[in-house]
């Protein structure tokens, strides 16, 4: 039997679906570890967990909100706990409001306190309970899920747009005093075709919108999580000379500046 404690491990916020699942799988299928995070999810948490454990590893299900600091200290406390290190962070926990940007009474200071609290402070606290750790095993990663909404300002809200530029110059910041130790990236893709806006538009409006997005993008492909989470472990395990990149995946749509999507 392998020595279950001597796998390096990782530790995703936000993973019992979408990206952070695919995170979660392709980090297992790699020989991680790993903490599956969910806030209210518990089933879908578990049935990732499940199909990590699938993969010849060892996975938990771990419930806990990033805007919550003791919460962010306990799911590296479980990781330490269960394997005794921590080699990877990935940051995906996120959330934002739905608004138009036409209207701008359709958010409030509670939406923007909510929304920085997940996707900007929520990456730092976590990032911040890890580090140590990450630097003791002297080549740690850290792997913030950003947006191309970081950019382009074009989103889900200006709210949400605004928190991705913020956690743009965090990765910036966090690559910067983390080194040599540990690297910080962030890969910022644009429209990915999960469930993220199941609250927004209906089957109809959604299979219009996926049709567009594909039509859009130069390479005329529609994102998926298990490519979003490519780009993340390669960030997370290869490219050791690199660290403070931001790198956008939305198949080219970033391109076409005359008619976004």
């Amino acid at each position: 039997m392998p020595d279950e404690s001597a796998r390096p491990s990782a530790v995703i916020s936000g993973s019992a679906t979408g990206i952070g699942a695919a995170c979660a799988r392709h980090l297992a299928a790699a020989g991680l570890n790993v903490v599956v995070n969910y806030t209210k999810s518990a089933a879908e948490a578990e049935a990732t967990a499940e199909a990590c454990r699938a993969l010849g590893v060892e996975a938990l299900a771990v419930q806990g909100d990033v805007a919550v600091d003791a919460d962010c200290r306990a799911l590296v406390a479980a990781a330490l706990e269960a394997w005794g290190g921590l080699d990877v962070l990935v940051n995906n926990a996120g959330t934002t409001r739905f608004a138009d940007a036409e209207d701008l009474e359709s958010l409030t200071k509670d939406d923007f306190d909510e929304i920085f609290a997940v996707n900007v402070t929520g990456a730092y606290q976590l990032t911040r309970a890890a580090a140590r750790y990450l630097k003791a095993v002297g080549g740690g990663a850290v792997v913030n899920i950003s947006s191309h909404s970081g950019f382009s300002g074009i989103g889900s809200s200006m709210a949400y747009a605004a928190s991705k530029g913020a956690l743009n110059t965090l990765t910036l910041s966090l690559a910067r005093v983390l080194a040599p130790e540990v690297r910080v990236n962030a890969v910022c893709p644009g429209f990915v075709d999960t469930r993220w806006m199941a609250g927004k538009l209906d089957e109809t409006e959604m299979a219009a919108f996926r049709a567009r997005a594909a039509e859009i993008a130069p390479l005329k492909l529609l994102v998926t999580a298990d490519q979003v989470a490519e780009a993340v472990c390669w960030f997370a395990l290869g490219g050791r000379a690199v660290t403070g990149q931001l790198l956008v995946i939305d198949g080219g749509t970033h391109l076409t500046v005359g008619k976004p999507l």
